[in-house]
């Protein structure tokens, strides 16, 4: 599916590349025929939409999207495993998956990553990939939701990632879970995870690599994240 790749790109740390060659990206879009007409729409409004803003305020936006608290962590094991010794496992057993593949990560990156994980499953069969995003299907949902209740025009990424599952979720379930949950990005939030480290904010060096990977190291082993309660919202409407 090309379009897993396209939008593994687009969920990733703004970088310099994109805001370069924003026709080539929509060019892209024609030849993922796996996407309907209002899909492939979707994909050219968001395209447009980051490529008007100044590269720093992308990235800057990014930043307090993703980065601050976890209920919005593109580590996909922050919201099932946290900081448990079954993560560990689970991030081995994924690797074994890349490697399968000839899929090799930088340095510094760790494989649960989602820009990363959907890059690999871009690389599958068709029914093989559909399985890959069925198996995160949930994550997907909440982090939309969630994307939503936010205002962030990020979830309608997640929304197509969602769609091509096929996956059924009960909407009206999610809804309620995110609402009823406690924000974790609020300056009083942040307080309590940092405590006395100092909160490091974009200078200027723009696409240095090493910022690119050090917003996913950000909260590793800080704050409690929101589990996702998978039960309550993956596959109810079958």
């Amino acid at each position: 599916m090309k379009s897993l790749r396209l939008i593994s790109a687009l969920l990733d740390y703004p970088n310099c590349d994109i805001w370069d060659y924003p026709h080539e990206l929509i060019g892209i879009v024609k030849y993922c025929e796996e996407l309907s007409v209002n899909q492939k729409k979707t994909l050219v409004q968001f395209i447009n939409k980051i490529s008007d803003l100044d590269l720093m305020d992308a990235q800057s936006n990014y930043v307090d999207l993703f980065d601050r608290g976890r209920s919005l962590s593109l580590l996909l094991f922050e919201h099932v495993h946290g900081e448990s010794r079954d993560r560990g496992q689970a991030m081995i057993n994924l690797m074994n998956q890349y490697q399968e593949v000839g899929l090799h990560l930088s340095g510094g990156e760790l494989p649960d990553y989602l820009p990363r994980y959907l890059e690999y499953v871009s690389q599958l069969n068709t029914k093989d990939a559909k399985e890959g995003l069925k198996n995160i299907a949930p994550i997907l949902a909440l982090i939309t939701e969630r994307l939503k209740q936010r205002g962030s025009y990020y979830f309608e990424l997640f929304e197509v990632l969602l769609a091509l599952s096929e996956e059924n979720i009960d909407s009206k379930a999610l809804h309620q879970q995110v609402s009823n949950e406690d924000d974790d990005y609020t300056p009083e939030a942040l307080d309590a995870v940092w405590e006395e480290e100092q909160v490091r904010f974009l200078g200027e060096e723009g696409c240095n690599s090493a910022l690119q990977h050090q917003h996913q190291r950000r909260f590793v082993n800080h704050v409690s994240p929101q589990y996702l309660n998978m039960s309550d919202i993956n596959g109810v409407q079958q």
